[in-house]
């Protein structure tokens, strides 16, 4: 595995360690969470980064309730179906939301093949390696019924309130 650094974020929602190979930014996860560090080395140390500067200066304007006008550098790392499954949540404006199943069948139309199922559109979204800049907490059940999020469902609830998207 490639060198990674990893470097704390305060969040107003607990800690959360974000993870870089250097150049971009890897991995954000809330310490604890399902799939936490993935992409860390083990042992990963501790340094600042200016990738690391510019995924915090996304925070802050996140989380003051401003929709970022920027993205950080990213590097995802999955499955070429994990990966088109992030390319469409990062289509998924601040303070709306998507379903699993209008995500399967975007991906279906375009890939041009047979509509994934939901549920494995799911498997992709909970191993998101980059938690709110990829916005998995956007993407909710059928009906809009929140289910699903590796850092929480309170978490998510309060993230869609944050942007707008639920009362």
């Amino acid at each position: 595995m490639a060198q990674s650094f990893r470097f704390p974020y305060a969040s107003p929602l607990g800690p959360v360690t974000l993870g870089s190979d250097g150049q971009a930014l890897t991995g954000l996860w809330f310490d604890g969470q399902r799939f936490f560090g993935a992409s860390l080395g083990e042992d990963a140390p501790v340094r600042p980064l200016d990738v690391f500067d510019t995924a915090a200066r996304w925070l802050d304007a996140y989380f003051s309730g401003r929709a970022p006008d920027f993205t950080p550098p990213l590097r995802l790392d999955g499955t070429p179906f994990q990966r088109a499954v992030w390319e469409l949540l990062l289509n998924i404006p601040y303070g709306r939301t998507a379903t699993y199943g209008e995500l399967a069948a975007a991906l279906g139309a375009r890939r041009d093949r047979h509509r994934p199922s939901a549920r494995a559109v799911g498997n992709a979204v909970a191993r998101n390696p980059v938690s709110l800049i990829v916005p998995c907490h956007r993407v909710v059940g059928a009906g809009g019924k929140l289910t699903g999020y590796a850092g929480g469902l309170d978490r998510k609830r309060r993230l869609l309130r944050l942007e707008g998207a639920i009362e």
